[in-house]
């Protein structure tokens, strides 16, 4: 099912001097829309209608309706080339959809409970987020807006990793295949002494690389 719909039209103008023209001077985002056993089409969107789309945390895992000279084709989002220092889209790259294939797709995850989370409500801890999304496989009907984490019945010292998160029908983690290690912590439940410390070393790690 597509949920986004985008328009496009085709970019015969190549190369970085273009690509500059294209954002100074049109408001166009220049782009790639590649696989599905095609050949990699260059295409231009407003910026405007992108960025208008990228509003909505869905979008990122959603199937779009790509409407490229008025011939709609179905893609996901694959990789975003994001201004350094402002709220601009420099480039986006599109990766088609075949039926009956399975995609691999970043897919947010939301906390749920956590006000009424027993490690937090009855025993004063705080809830420290490990990850923000998880990469997921699965056929494109499969796809979900989201993975909901309860943190209803987790206390202080407990953690929930990827394998115990309860996916929708479909949906597999790809890296849990690849051995115990790979299975990280999506949320930690940590004492308030432990929680401060752990952003004390996020600030001093963070102020030496950027003292590198």
């Amino acid at each position: 099912m597509v949920d986004f719909t985008l328009n496009a039209n085709v970019r015969e103008d190549l190369g970085k001097g273009a690509s500059r023209r294209l954002r100074r001077n049109a408001d166009l985002v220049p782009a790639i829309v590649y696989g599905g056993n095609k050949e990699p089409q260059s295409i231009s969107i407003a910026a405007r209608e992108l960025n208008k789309a990228l509003e909505n945390e869905a979008f990122y895992s959603s199937i779009i309706g790509l409407s490229i000279d008025g011939k709609v084709e179905e893609v996901l989002v694959k990789a975003l080339q994001r201004h350094p220092a402002k709220p601009r889209v420099l480039h986006a790259d599109f990766q088609r959809i075949v039926a009956g294939q399975k995609v691999t797709v970043q897919v947010p995850l939301h906390f749920a409970n956590e006000d009424i989370c027993v490690g937090v409500k009855q025993e004063g801890g705080m809830v420290f987020r490990n990850l923000p999304e998880v990469e997921v496989s699965c056929l494109p009907k499969d796809l979900p807006d989201f993975i909901e984490v309860d943190l209803k019945d987790l206390k202080v010292g407990e953690a929930l990793h990827l394998a115990d998160l309860k996916l929708p029908e479909g949906l597999t983690i790809p890296s849990l295949a690849l051995g115990d290690d790979h299975n990280l912590p999506v949320v930690t439940i940590m004492a308030q002494r432990t929680a401060a410390a752990a952003d004390e070393d996020d600030a001093a790690e963070s102020g030496e690389e950027s003292a590198e």
